[in-house]
């Protein structure tokens, strides 16, 4: 899932693709939370990536996914399964757009 801000800063979360995929390519749905990993690329040559843990999970509707950065104490950010626009950190992270959960870029 990659996301961008008005910042200009580019944020990813990458999850395993036995997470996300099943043997065929099919898309597999997450029922318990999973340790991904959340980069931050503030430089201008996209070259800064430090990778933070973070709990994945779903709403149990499954139509949102629930970001927890437990490592900084951050309060849960909620993307749409969909994708759409959402605020991660009051810092760097306003606005972001977020591609469709399980899109593949």
């Amino acid at each position: 899932m990659t996301l961008s801000s008005y910042h200009k800063s580019l944020m990813e979360i990458s999850l395993p693709q036995f997470v996300v995929f099943d043997r065929d390519g099919g898309t597999r749905t997450i029922n318990n939370s999973v340790i991904g990993y959340y980069a931050l690329d503030l430089t201008a040559s996209n070259k800064g990536k430090p990778l933070e843990p973070v709990r994945i999970s779903l709403s149990p509707d499954k139509k949102t996914v629930i970001v927890k950065q437990y490592t900084r104490g951050l309060s849960p950010t909620r993307i749409p399964v969909v994708g759409g626009t959402v605020d991660f950190a009051s810092r760097f992270g306003t606005a972001a757009k977020c591609a469709p959960f399980q899109a593949q870029e």
